[in-house]
């Protein structure tokens, strides 16, 4: 599995001529990275007497943290592995009418999963953004710039899960779920590239003064 890799044998295997992992595991990682910041952030606040009227709000986004960082992880590998379905149901055999038939229904369902992982991701971005908003003013002052840098990993993640998103629309059998997905998922990118803006320039502010 990708997670269980060193990051040394990831970027090796990342960096290599391989089809997969790509720029949807990529994204996933970024994500859980911008998770796992928030959650550093939520755990060096929690416990401070000197914060101590942030702690339950500091613990909550503490678990909710851990929970996203926890299942983007999953998706680095949840992604490689709908990419490497896709790859199979086109190496199926096509020479007789069932063969086709089946074929065609296994390239159908890849492709569906090769969209939803990422849509996931991308779901799940925004979900974690609207964590770090919250500590801002609310936790450790020493850890701004974590969070900063948690939201910037996070928009990165959305945009990068968007794209994987977008090249595989035009690709699913039913055209109606496509647009459904296509509409819900500019979205999702268009409230994340906000928050991520505005959490930014917070943090850039308060560490201005």
């Amino acid at each position: 599995m990708l997670s269980e890799l060193s990051i040394k044998e990831y970027m090796q295997l990342l960096a290599s001529d391989a089809p997969a992992p790509g720029g949807g595991s990529a994204s996933a990682l970024c994500g859980a990275q911008g998770a796992g910041l928030c959650a550093m952030v939520a755990a060096l606040t929690v416990g401070k007497k000197k914060y101590e009227e942030h702690h339950e709000l500091c613990a909550g986004v503490f678990e909710e943290a851990r929970r996203l960082t926890s299942s983007m992880t999953k998706l680095i590998d949840e992604d490689t592995a709908a990419f490497n379905l896709v790859s199979a149901a086109y190496k199926l055999p096509k020479e007789t009418d069932e063969q086709k038939a089946e074929r065609s229904k296994a390239i159908a369902e890849a492709m569906l999963s090769a969209t939803m992982v990422p849509y996931e991701t991308l779901t799940l971005s925004l979900e974690a953004l609207k964590l770090c908003q919250r500590l801002i003013g609310k936790s450790n002052p020493n850890c701004a710039s974590d969070i900063g840098v948690g939201a910037l990993n996070l928009l990165s993640c959305a945009r990068g899960a968007w794209l994987n998103v977008l090249i595989n629309l035009p690709s699913l059998a039913d055209k109606e779920h496509a647009e459904r997905l296509r509409a819900g998922g500019a979205g999702i990118v268009s409230e994340c590239e906000k928050l991520a803006g505005e959490i930014y320039s917070a943090i850039e502010a308060a560490m201005a003064n």
